[in-house]
């Protein structure tokens, strides 16, 4: 028997009782698997009657371990009678209980929220425009001519933008030297913009072998508290320029780096994936002011631990990127001064976006009865075994119920989507 209370917070309480006929039963099954730890007077170790072991230890000796036995089973029967859907494991309390008596004991537990929707039929959206220009275009064909470009030594002139140069440099501020401030036989692409600001265009007009001092200020927004927005002065020295040559862009350029002919003909080619790019981009910039707008005028009071496991995701995701590039996610902390703690907090925000966008479009979803049927389910597996050759076979074989659910649910958001963006407005 079980009763339920709604707390505030999106938590319930759940008063459940677990009859004395069947708590009985599990501490008799508690005496059977602990029996062996109790050493009584007169018996074998673990051979000791229970009523011998309750008089000697209390009646109570077996309870706790009774009630693990039995509580998950009751609490699990009571959430399902509820119709609830827990997000955090439950915090247990025993109400009351006697020796041969009912057990009551509550769970008070965070559950999946309820959901106010507000319009999200009929959402006016900005126009999204997808225009490929001559000027893009070239940029790409530019890009396959860095790709075979060649790199020639340059000892005739001084640094020009564009330039690939060895360096040695050593910062300090007021005179002194910093931490990672000083190196040698550093490489560094002029106008990459990947050192401190102003520092890469000081170091244009200068020859090999040349030293000089550079003055730069760090950004107020840096990764070291000691240096943000402190002056700084390096005493850097130029030990080698190179300067990279682009192949002319030719129809024999256009051969070596694409099954085209002519150059007009990778020229097309290049506009029309750039086209393509562009309006998947508008589609999904489309998606995602519909999406925003739909959430921002719905209503829900989102649980805690739901904004922590989504954290906990994002984290989990910055942890695999990081160890792709052979990078640890505590290396990546030192390295920029950053803590778990703050990175954590940094993406409270986006989870809690993300927490709500999933239960907002659920709810639409049930609003509307989208569902997935069969068909488009097993289409769905299909379709993505193709990436598994001559194994989709085996694969789909071992696809379970909750794999299928997977599915189900990709193909219920993905409706979902598609029906909120159809029914959206461009505005004038």
């Amino acid at each position: 028997m079980a009763t339920m209370e709604k707390l505030e917070g999106s938590k319930v309480k759940l008063t459940i009782e677990i009859g004395a006929e069947e708590f009985e039963a599990a501490v008799q099954q508690a005496y059977l698997k602990t029996r062996k730890n109790y050493a009584v007077p007169g018996f074998r170790k673990g051979k000791a009657p229970r009523s011998v072991i309750e008089n000697a230890y209390g009646w109570i000796t077996f309870f706790d371990e009774a009630f693990d036995i039995v509580y998950p089973d009751a609490y699990q029967k009571a959430v399902d009678e509820a119709g609830i859907m827990p997000v955090d494991r439950p915090e247990i309390s025993i109400e009351s209980f006697g020796k041969g008596e009912a057990v009551v004991f509550s769970a008070e537990v965070a559950v999946k929220p309820e959901v106010e929707l507000g319009e999200y039929k009929g959402i006016e959206v900005a126009k999204q425009e997808y225009n490929v220009t001559d000027e893009m275009v070239e940029a790409e064909i530019t890009k396959e001519r860095e790709k075979i470009a060649s790199v020639s030594e340059v000892t005739d002139r001084p640094v020009q933008d564009g330039d690939k140069i060895n360096l040695d440099y050593s910062g300090s501020v007021d005179g002194v030297k910093f931490d990672g401030g000083t190196a040698e036989g550093q490489t560094l692409n002029i106008g990459s913009g990947m050192f401190i600001p102003g520092f890469e265009e000081q170091m244009v007009g200068m020859n090999v072998g040349e030293e000089k001092d550079i003055t730069v200020t760090f950004p107020e927004q840096y990764h070291s508290d000691e240096l943000a927005g402190k002056e700084a002065v390096f005493h850097v020295k130029v030990n080698a320029i190179e300067e990279t040559i682009l192949p002319e862009a030719d129809d024999e350029f256009a051969k070596d780096v694409s099954e085209f002919e002519t150059l007009e003909e990778l020229r097309t080619d290049k506009k029309a994936k750039l086209e393509e790019a562009q309006k998947l981009r508008a589609k999904n910039m489309r998606e995602n002011e519909v999406i925003e707008k739909v959430c921002a005028n719905a209503k829900v009071e989102i649980p805690e631990a739901m904004i922590s496991r989504q954290m906990d995701g994002i984290m989990n995701d910055i942890r695999y990127r990081l160890s792709m590039q052979g990078l640890s996610l505590e290396d990546y902390c030192k390295y920029t001064g950053a803590t778990m703690d703050g990175m954590r907090e940094e993406m409270r925000g986006d989870a809690e976006r993300r927490v709500k966008s999933q239960l907002v479009l659920e709810a639409v979803a049930k609003a509307e009865g989208i569902d997935a049927t069969e068909e488009e389910i097993n289409a769905k597996i299909d379709e993505y075994c193709l990436q598994f050759g001559d194994k989709a076979e085996a694969f789909k074989a071992g696809l379970g119920a909750d794999d299928k659910l997977y599915f189900a649910d990709q193909i219920v958001l993905d409706k979902t989507i598609n029906m909120l963006v159809e029914s959206a407005v461009e505005a004038e």
